[in-house]
């Protein structure tokens, strides 16, 4: 009788599988990039950073609010179709961004003969409010592409390779993190100097006499739409790939049931948070630290590129992190059991970690050198991932199957819907306190809800086990 053959063995002989790893890795890149380049057009184009948290949230928002129909939609229709539509969608958004970019020609001072000259002058906020509404439409699009991908794999493979191919898909994610910065930074230095000078104030920039002139935001527009261009096409690439996927017909078709009415349906999802006490307290302890700290990372990083030489300084910073993040994911697969053994339960293990994150965020904008930084990013990045393994096998262990869908978009909601308000928050901040204080009171206010929590909620009760 012939041995059973190893899980990954069985993966990489599975068609399915293939074909959804080939596009998941060529899709995940092309997010990094555009995670990159568009917070720095925003920057770069503005150098304000009320504008830079403006932008997030309107990607965020839209894409939390619209994800819970768009996991409905997915229940109703096949996944498959779901989101091939939202990446043709994207790719089409990407693609006109890349346009806007190249054709942005802040100004332009034409030579008429003689001492006489005419100035062009296009302003940025009409620029902007094209970014604005493709920002809006991008977050769109992800709100049906987000519960879709993370549906689509437990119908196309069998059972028995779940755990595997999750976790190989998830480690790939983390590499993503940490090649698609670096990647991305290479682009932009490639398609221009990507520092910091003229960061703030590009419009302005003094034209050259009879020439024509543009500000450095010229010369980093080959970069970023070199990066958004390969995004666009990463999404066609991946919905390639997508349509050589073999999916049965969904449940409900397949029965000729009709399905739950949406609002009744996320009403028991919330109704089954709502009883069980653990998931109730770590849901709304969760809320509470996205919606103060949640978006910080996301304006405050690429204002302290800027302030540390630039873009290539923001790739470093997010690929820091990404190597962080797979390191702590490999933590917790050895040593996850050796915290229970040693007694250290779920709740514990959370506030200890969020307060040792709080600590090491504090002095993010006291830095020097982009590796200080880096540094930082590093360890942050262990903890939270050490952090992420925990968290989504608990929240697996705890809620029952039929509820799973449910509760995670429940759980992706509570950090997509309030950390763009956090951003816009910080945006704001930025421009009445220095970028060092911000650092300080997120990671003090941090430190404080943990604080909090252990010591007036039932958090450091939660056991690792299910109860």
């Amino acid at each position: 009788m012939s041995a059973p053959t190893p899980p990954r063995a069985a993966l990489l002989r599975d068609h399915n599988f293939k074909w959804l790893l080939r596009g998941g890795v060529i899709s995940m890149l092309g997010d990094q990039l555009t995670l990159i380049a568009l917070p720095w057009l925003v920057f770069r184009l503005t150098g304000d950073t009320v504008a830079l948290g403006l932008v997030i949230a309107l990607m965020s928002i839209p894409r939390a609010v619209f994800m819970l129909i768009g996991g409905a939609l997915v229940d109703r229709h096949s996944p498959q179709r779901v989101l091939m539509l939202s990446k043709y969608a994207n790719a089409a958004l990407l693609a006109m961004l890349t346009v806007l970019v190249l054709d942005h020609q802040p100004q332009h001072t034409l030579a008429l003969g003689g001492a006489l000259s005419l100035t062009v002058v296009m302003t940025p906020h009409l620029t902007l409010i094209a970014i604005y509404a493709l920002a809006f439409c991008i977050g769109l699009a992800q709100a049906f592409g987000v519960p879709s991908g993370t549906s689509i794999m437990p119908r196309a493979i069998a059972p028995e390779l779940l755990q595997a191919a999750n976790g190989m898909l998830m480690g790939l994610r983390q590499l993503s993190m940490l090649v698609g910065p670096l990647l991305a930074a290479g682009l932009l230095a490639i398609g221009g100097h990507g520092g910091a000078a003229g960061a703030v104030g590009m419009v302005g920039a003094a034209p050259a006499a009879g020439g024509m002139v543009g500000g450095p935001m010229l010369a980093d527009a080959r970069g970023l739409a070199l990066a958004f261009g390969l995004d666009c096409l990463s999404f066609l690439l991946s919905a390639w790939t997508l349509s050589k996927v073999r999916l049965p017909p969904t449940p409900a078709a397949a029965s000729g049931q009709q399905a739950a009415p949406v609002l009744r349906a996320v009403g028991e999802g919330l109704a089954m948070v709502w009883r069980d006490v653990a998931l109730r307290t770590c849901f709304i302890y969760w809320g509470a630290v996205s919606l103060f700290i949640g978006g910080t990372m996301q304006v405050a990083l690429p204002v302290l590129a800027a302030a540390l030489h630039g873009a290539s300084t923001l790739g470093l910073l997010m690929g820091a992190h990404g190597a962080g993040t797979l390191l702590g994911m490999g933590a917790a697969a050895v040593g996850g059991a050796r915290l229970q053994r040693i007694g250290v339960g779920f709740g514990t293990l959370i506030v200890l970690i969020d307060g040792a994150v709080g600590l090491l965020v504090m002095p993010l904008g006291a830095v020097g050198a982009a590796w200080q930084a880096a540094l930082l990013m590093l360890a942050i990045g262990v903890l939270a991932g050490f952090m992420q393994i925990n968290v989504f096998t608990w929240i697996q262990r705890r809620v029952p199957p039929h509820m799973m869908g449910r509760a995670m978009s429940i759980f992706m909601f509570i950090f997509m819907g309030l950390a763009p308000l956090s951003a816009g928050a910080t945006g704001w901040l930025l421009t009445v306190i220095p970028l060092s204080q911000l650092f300080v009171g997120g990671g003090m206010i941090l430190v404080l809800c943990a604080a909090l929590a252990y010591a007036f909620t039932p958090m450091r009760r939660i056991a690792a086990n299910a109860q």
